[in-house]
């Protein structure tokens, strides 16, 4: 059994979703990953890990309108040093997950049909986010980069 650790590095536009399944899957095959348990984090407090439908954008779209409807940036929050849409992305961050465990069998995560995995964004300028990849499990080798 072997322990793999990366970090990916997501560039986001503002609020919304952003699917990383892809990156995983990629990362997955360069390792030679074949039965495990991958765990993702996000290391930061405004944005968060979802793994939600992928095949109709609408299904996005109506969690982030939820989501504005239960923390709008309009409310008379006591933090408000870091700008109008930071408390509000602390209080969606705190809805979600910091962290998913997701099993991975024949090299692949174990996903529903329809699912995707999607660090959403919580604040309204482009940021850089960072989600730490951790296999471990059944894996070949690890690779000779660093993922980005």
């Amino acid at each position: 059994m072997r322990q793999i650790q990366r970090t990916l590095n997501i560039e986001s536009s503002g609020i919304g979703f952003y699917e990383i399944t892809e990156e995983i899957a990629l990362w997955l095959r360069r390792i030679a990953a074949k039965n495990g348990l991958l765990t993702l984090f996000i290391r930061h407090t405004s944005a968060s890990l979802t793994i939600q439908e992928n095949a109709d954008p609408d299904v996005q779209r109506d969690l982030l309108e939820a989501f504005d409807r239960l923390a709008p940036q309009n409310m008379p929050y006591h933090h408000r040093s870091e700008g109008p849409d930071d408390m509000p992305a602390h209080i969606k961050g705190a809805l979600t997950d910091v962290s998913l465990s997701i099993p991975v069998s024949n090299g692949e995560a174990v996903l529903g049909t329809w699912q995707g995995i999607f660090v959403v964004e919580h604040r309204t300028r482009p940021r850089e986010r960072q989600v730490v990849l951790h296999f471990q499990g059944d894996a070949g080798h690890e690779p000779e980069f660093e993922m980005e």
